[in-house]
């Protein structure tokens, strides 16, 4: 028998470190190698060894070499338990001292076989085995079966045809430390601020004094800076750079025709012997236009019609490098009853601004948050899945930054855009008008806009002073950039390497096809020619699922937890003339205390980091087991890690600090 069975390996077994991956059931193992394949093996002592994080060690005996091991098929039979959790399965060659690598990383079911390539990537043109070739259509026609393109709302990208989570695969489901901590409820999140029992109340608020007694039930140092400041102007200013929608403020070069300012309204609030015309064309005067928000059909709650301005705010830089709005009208049209408000229309000028606000507060939830990273992200991570093998050298670069995104955005769709979800009662753009403003804005967004280095430059303000949000954002695209290009050109030594993959060309194409539905105009491209194409729309998908995500999610609790400076809807239309406004006037028009309280309880939930969460740049689960791109990763890591002591140094230089695109605190992925 010794004789026969002459040729032995040591197969090496790991289960996952994580909740619930172990098993007390038998699996069995099959070798496949260049020159043949072994008998099934079953893996005994049932009951003992798969738990967290155990590494159990066998040994197979065959009458002759296997060759290269290029494949190990895992079967989970006799099954008590519902799952087990594979980290990988390492195979070593006992006579020749090889060793081969077999990322897992997977859930492996009750009567499920599942084949384990080998670690080393490869693009589809690598494959010469029939049986390597044959593992790699397999797998992928059954990703298309689970991971279905569906329509949401016509004009709207596309997204996973899966209506509840607990129906997605396991492999992107929340873990069960995530699933138990995060229950998706507003229920929960007031129980725990204690607002429960007005959630209900329909009724405005009596008094700021009001306000700040639920305000105080939970706060943060950051959201007690802004209830003591959201007056003021400088302030105000101060949200266009570094609040949660940072991408708005332009440099103005020349007032927009329905604008109708003038040089005599706003001189006074520039510096003595200049003119408007002049600091514009210094470059000290700049435009937040909320030209998408016009006509917009507004939410009705509680059987209230509710209200949405579309404003323009002017804001000039001063000589102390602070900028300050100048002037706001609250209505796109120039029109008699649609006047300028200015700085010294004390009670008027507030309101006007708490208008402004509101506005920036909706646009940036459904535009700059939900259409520019959850949206976009959900497409990344569908083309992904689809399109890409596990053992395609994107796969493992992308899939990380895909982690929760499908199944958050599923409770999304239900909890917060769903007919009883938040924006249905508490929020101006909710109701029937969502989708419509989506699509409005989907129809205008731009490839050159997701990249941060061209959005800055196309809205000029590559030198506007305190703008954190583009220093460190830049810092993080640049470092991002460098990572994806080694990894690209370490893959993809020429532009013909690029060309030739046929299951990259297929991302490229539903990207294209399914997230910006074919619009040429919006620069994505459809396929891609080159390196430098591929690095710069690689950096674009990476940054957008980690950095954007994390500047707009990041503060949501901060900036809107004082709800007069970010009020979730309008109970009244914008003021129609200037002089008269009065405390009273102020609290009729912000939120009542239930869409307050609702919406607080939704900011709250999504600003809270979970117990699993993975930081920018850490890839616990071993995708990669070539040296050269496990040593991009370690270095990529050190990067980050000293851009955070960067950011955390300074921030102790600042009030408040800015600490949303610290890569310490950022999740890998659209995870919240």
């Amino acid at each position: 028998m010794g004789n026969e069975l002459s040729y032995a390996y040591h197969i090496s077994v790991i289960t996952a470190d994580c909740s619930h991956a172990s098993t007390i059931d038998s699996l069995s193992v099959t070798l496949i190698g260049t020159k043949g394949q072994s008998n099934k093996m079953k893996l005994d002592h049932k009951g003992l060894h798969f738990f967290n994080e155990r590494h159990k060690q066998y040994k197979m005996h065959c009458k002759e070499s296997l060759g290269d091991i290029v494949l190990v098929r895992l079967e989970h039979a006799h099954f008590q338990g519902k799952r087990w959790f594979c980290s990988k399965v390492i195979v070593e060659d006992c006579a020749g001292g090889r060793s081969f690598r077999f990322p897992c990383n997977s859930w492996v079911k009750k009567n499920q076989s599942v084949e384990l390539r080998e670690g080393t990537a490869k693009k589809p043109s690598e494959d010469e085995l029939d049986i390597l070739k044959q593992n790699r259509e397999k797998e992928l026609d059954q990703r298309r079966k689970t991971f279905r393109w569906k329509t949401y709302a016509e004009g709207m990208p596309k997204c996973v045809d899966i209506k509840k989570t607990c129906d997605l695969p396991l492999d992107v489901q929340f873990s069960f430390s995530k699933n138990t901590e995060f229950q998706f409820t507003l229920t929960s999140a007031l129980v725990k601020l204690k607002l429960a029992e007005f959630i209900h109340l329909q009724t405005h608020w009596r008094s700021m004094e009001d306000i700040e007694k639920y305000f105080g039930v939970n706060k943060t140092e950051e959201s007690e800076f802004v209830k003591s400041m959201w007056e003021e102007d400088t302030f105000f200013g101060y949200q266009f750079l570094n609040g949660c929608n940072p991408i708005m403020i332009k440099k103005c070069k020349e007032i927009p025709s329905n604008f109708a300012v003038t040089n005599d309204m706003v001189s006074r609030f520039l510096e003595k012997s200049t003119s408007l015309q002049n600091e514009m064309q210094k470059g000290n005067i700049y435009l937040v236009d909320y030209q998408l928000l016009d006509e917009f059909p507004a939410n009705t709650i509680h059987g209230k019609l509710q209200y949405l301005p579309a404003p323009l705010c002017l804001l000039y830089k001063d000589p102390d490098n602070q900028l300050k709005p100048i002037a706001i009208q609250l209505k796109q049209k120039a029109h008699p009853q649609n006047p300028i408000f200015l700085p010294s229309h004390s009670a008027d000028w507030l309101l006007a601004k708490i208008y402004v606000r509101s506005a920036d507060f909706n646009y940036f939830q459904l535009i700059t948050h939900l259409l520019r990273t959850h949206l976009l992200a959900e497409v990344f991570c569908m083309a992904t899945h689809r399109n890409l093998a596990s053992v395609h050298p994107l796969y493992k670069l992308l899939i990380p930054h895909t982690r929760y995104t499908l199944q958050i955005n599923i409770m999304a769709r239900d909890k917060l855009l769903g007919k009883s979800g938040v924006f249905q009662k508490s929020i101006s753009t909710g109701g029937n008008g969502l989708p419509k403003l989506l699509q409005k804005a989907h129809s205008c967004l731009t490839y050159r806009s997701l990249c941060l280095p061209e959005d800055i430059a196309a809205r000029g303000v590559e030198d506007i002073p305190c703008y954190y949000y583009r220093q460190d954002g830049m810092k993080l695209w640049n470092t991002i950039k460098w990572f994806v290009e080694e990894m690209i050109k370490y893959y993809y030594p020429s532009d013909r390497d690029v060309i030739k993959d046929t299951e990259l060309q297929d991302w490229a194409k539903e990207i294209f096809s399914n997230g910006f539905l074919n619009r040429k105009e919006s620069g994505i491209p459809e396929s891609f020619r080159t390196v430098h194409e591929l690095i710069k729309f690689l950096t674009m998908v990476l940054y957008t699922c980690s950095v954007q995500h994390n500047a707009v999610n990041g503060g949501q609790f901060d900036f809107a937890a004082w709800m007069p400076n970010a009020s979730p809807t309008l109970r009244r239309p914008p003021p129609s003339f200037v002089g008269g406004t009065t405390q009273q006037d102020i609290l009729e028009s912000i939120a009542d205390v239930g869409s307050t309280v609702r919406t607080l309880a939704a900011v709250w939930l999504l600003s809270r980091n979970s117990d699993d969460f993975v930081k920018l740049g850490d890839y616990p689960e071993e995708r990669f087991t070539e040296e050269t791109p496990r040593k991009l990763i370690s270095e990529f890591q050190s990067a980050l890690q000293h851009i955070d002591g960067e950011i955390a140094l300074r921030n102790k230089t600042l009030n408040p600090g800015y600490p949303y695109l610290r890569p310490a605190l950022m999740e890998n992925s659209v995870a919240i």
